[in-house]
């Protein structure tokens, strides 16, 4: 079992101040309860600092805290530690918010339907941020989290790409270059980032058509991230992915990075730590750009500072 530490605290009794700065303090720690004033934390959580701040905080209050490394005599004392641990209860009430507002999203319209899901998103992922045993009732969430995000795609996302099974051929892009690029319009976070990394990284004189629907491709053009496109979803990757893999640029660290904010941000998945804040700069981006052009304009700059800051890490 993963090694836990103690927190172990007496407050002060007349200094209510302390005790509620303590109790927010340790509630955001996602700790499990032993008993009234003993904490368990794994020594390893992105939390486990706070201990120390709360009993430096305790100390200096006139209270006593200490925190000491737990060491567990058998089974049974640790499956009861980890037991302080389940979240079941709280994934339970967080798919019943899921199926609920799957239930309406149709009716909800396009902004407020992506509002409803982008906040129960952020739920799932504050909650698993503090899962520190995660088992079979995360995975539930997470696949509540999928379907509701696929429903989502399907009402309002008209032209979506389904995925495509086979092999990924490696091309020249040379036979790619100064090219007439097309896909849908009303760019978002796929097409944003696929249409920088082909003016980027494969065809650095590519000119962009943005179209109502696949039918209305020009001939001439090498379509993406639309059902028929030369380039579109394949098995588990998004378009960024499948352009990545065809041009031979995934051994690129800093252009993974962004693939997997990429594909996160319009496949769901595993969590990336910079996702959500990329995605508020992009929505903000797109809101007030008034045409698919300016949104790629002002995108691309993001995603130059992006794949700066990860070619630095």
């Amino acid at each position: 079992m993963t090694p836990l530490s103690a927190l172990v605290l007496s407050l002060p009794t007349r200094d209510s101040t302390v005790r509620m700065r303590v109790w927010r303090a340790l509630k955001g720690t996602g700790c499990g309860v032993l008993r009234d004033g003993v904490y368990l934390l794994p020594r390893e959580a992105p939390t486990a600092a706070t201990f120390a701040d709360v009993e430096s905080q305790v100390r200096a209050a006139g209270g006593f805290a200490m925190t000491v490394d737990l060491d567990f005599r058998d089974a049974a004392q640790r499956s009861h530690a980890r037991a302080l641990f389940d979240r079941s209860i709280a994934y339970g009430e967080l798919v019943a918010r899921m199926a609920e507002a799957r239930g309406v999203l149709a009716k909800a319209g396009k902004r407020k339907a992506e509002t409803a899901v982008r906040k129960l998103q952020q739920a799932f992922e504050d909650l698993a941020a503090l899962d520190y045993f995660p088992g079979e009732a995360q995975a539930q969430a997470r696949a509540a989290l999928e379907g509701l995000r696929a429903e989502l795609r399907r009402l309002y996302s008209h032209g979506e790409p389904r995925t495509a099974s086979g092999r990924i051929k490696r091309l020249d892009a040379a036979k790619y270059r100064g090219r007439l690029w097309a896909t849908r319009k009303d760019l978002w976070i796929d097409r944003l980032a696929s249409a920088w990394l082909i003016k980027r990284f494969i065809d650095k004189d590519a000119r962009f058509a943005w179209i109502d629907s696949p039918g209305r491709c020009p001939k001439s053009a090498v379509g993406f991230d639309f059902d028929g496109a030369a380039f579109s979803h394949v098995g588990s990757r998004v378009t960024f992915e499948v352009l990545m893999a065809s041009f031979g640029l995934e051994g690129d660290p800093a252009l993974a990075s962004i693939g997997a904010a990429v594909h996160f941000l319009d496949a769901g998945g595993i969590p990336v730590a910079d996702a959500r804040g990329i995605e508020t700069l992009i929505r903000g981006i797109t809101q007030k750009a008034r045409s698919d052009d300016e949104r790629l304009s002002k995108t691309s700059g993001v995603f130059d500072y992006l794949y700066a800051a990860y070619q630095g890490n």
